[in-house]
């Protein structure tokens, strides 16, 4: 590593936000690690993702847990004049998803911030998307964090979230090794606490390694 890399990674290591949940700083090498070992990154789940997020042309979008930035720049795709934003507590993550969108010329707005303390007011999004992160927060983190999507999700909006499940896929094991769990009952703990968040939600088929929910915030003429 040169010593501009150094500097860099060191300027964004003292803009890292505080957080109880997992931080990834190997950014520049997510994408084939991830790849390799199958975590959902691959063309076929990012596009079974946005499909199932019901995309329209126009929507305000975000992507929490962006990472490297591919599935916010494919979002960005689908909802052509709309707007994309994606937030992740990895400085270096924001850093190289920034650097794919300029590449790509593509509008989409990164910024460092965590799940449980969105930087954005209240009811100004039409979608949030959550993919292969939730498991890297603790569970009172993931409370706060649903209840913070659903606070600037506007009536009637909707979150699509996507993780792996408790079911023995290979990447399961691997992440038990290191750390994270992935209880046999996994969705439907995600669920419940959508639920106590004040989000409907609702468990898509897929295939039986990933979890996929969408759920959806009451419009204001209806009740929780």
């Amino acid at each position: 590593m040169n010593s501009m890399d150094q500097q860099s990674e060191h300027r964004a290591a003292q803009a890292a936000p505080q957080t109880r949940g997992s931080v990834i700083h190997w950014a520049r090498f997510y994408d084939i690690l991830t790849g390799a070992l199958g975590m959902g990154s691959g063309s076929a789940v990012r596009a079974a993702t946005l499909d199932c997020a019901e995309l329209r042309a126009g929507e305000r979008v975000l992507d929490v847990g962006c990472g490297p930035g591919t599935l916010a720049l494919l979002a960005k795709q689908r909802v052509a004049d709309g707007e994309v934003h994606g937030i992740d507590p990895s400085p270096e993550m924001i850093d190289r998803a920034t650097g794919k969108a300029a590449k790509a010329g593509a509008d989409v707005r990164f910024q460092t911030a965590v799940i449980e303390d969105l930087p954005f007011p209240d009811d100004s999004f039409d979608l949030v998307m959550s993919s292969f992160m939730l498991h890297h927060l603790p569970d009172d983190l993931k409370q706060k964090g649903f209840a913070e999507i659903a606070r600037i999700l506007r009536p009637g909006g909707r979150l699509l979230a996507v993780d792996m499940t408790g079911r023995g896929s290979f990447f399961w094991r691997v992440m038990s090794l290191v750390g994270h769990k992935f209880p046999d009952d996994y969705g439907d703990r995600l669920t419940d606490m959508m639920r106590d968040a004040h989000l409907s939600p609702e468990v898509l088929p897929s295939e039986r390694q990933y979890v996929f929910i969408r759920a959806k915030k009451a419009t204001s003429s209806s009740t929780s």
